[in-house]
């Protein structure tokens, strides 16, 4: 079956900086890719050159197996990070106009309760959250063969967030390939694959087991944990909290243990496995 997105070799530059560097990438019939990197990891800039509004400097991208053109722009769904709503605009007018561009009737746009009673409103008036969902419900009124999510869920409520990802599976389920970026790493386990982007470059791709398979963090027990944290991170390294416990990714064991000692802190180190957010951190710091 023919992949619904590639990208071979793909590069942008505005001059002299390079946003994106020799990417290449793959998305099937029914599979969630997931997209994940830090801010000005390149993401955008990618996505919108996979779905032809901004031309490569260099390489090749292909949607359903041609270069991408109107009309296979109408086999796509798509939910950029500005939503494409037109805030001045109540709910029901961009309903309405999101559907007669794609020669559908509003009522093709499945709206929940909420927006639903929110259909007078102007758009701009109306939280991000259910901006956010409203963006989704348009995105999927045509039935796409492909969804490109670029942070579908940020500003939206667990639950809501919940059931956006329900949905994301059903488009899959039916056959959809879904593209999403994402900052939230227990949404990015939910993806069949993950592609990590580091200073515009694939720093690592594959499931998130696959990521995160031998990484490893040190474990700080200490009562003086707070401290721990900021002597650790003045030192240069990359450190998180998981309760009073600090975390350092991919750091060597009697580094840390040196760096304690000398600011006199007594604690108990550990190495652990990695969770996927440092797996992340230690693949982008190499990159």
């Amino acid at each position: 079956m023919r992949a619904q997105l590639t990208a071979s070799g793909v590069t942008r530059r505005f001059g002299a900086v390079v946003a994106v560097d020799d990417v290449s990438l793959h998305l099937e019939p029914g599979e969630v890719v997931g997209l994940v990197g830090a801010n000005g990891a390149g993401k955008t800039t990618l996505i919108k050159m996979l779905l032809g509004l901004l031309p490569v400097s260099d390489g090749i991208v292909a949607m359903f197996g041609a270069t991408p053109s109107r009309s296979s722009r109408e086999r796509l769904g798509y939910v950029p990070q500005g939503l494409g709503l037109y805030r001045d605009l109540t709910v029901a007018e961009n309903v309405s106009f999101h559907a007669a561009a794609f020669g559908l009737d509003a009522s093709a746009v499945d709206l929940n309760d909420d927006l639903t009673a929110m259909s007078d409103r102007l758009v701009g008036s109306i939280g991000l959250g259910r901006q956010r969902q409203l963006a989704f419900a348009c995105a999927l009124a045509h039935a796409p063969d492909l969804l490109v999510l670029d942070e579908p869920t940020s500003g939206v409520d667990p639950l809501a967030r919940a059931r956006l990802w329900d949905a994301i599976r059903e488009q899959a389920g039916r056959g959809a390939g879904v593209l999403v970026t994402t900052h939230y790493m227990e949404e990015a386990q939910q993806c069949d694959r993950l592609v990590l982007m580091a200073a515009g470059r694939v720093a690592a791709s594959g499931t998130a087991m696959e990521i995160v398979a031998g990484r490893t963090a040190v474990q700080v027990v200490t009562e003086s944990w707070s401290e721990a944290f900021t002597t650790l991170g003045d030192d240069g390294f990359e450190v998180t909290l998981s309760g009073r416990q600090v975390r350092v990714p991919a750091a060597d064991t009697d580094r840390v243990r040196q760096v304690l000692d000398g600011a006199g802190i007594d604690a108990e180190l550990t190495v652990v496995p990695a969770t996927l957010d440092e797996a992340m951190v230690a693949v982008s710091s190499t990159a």
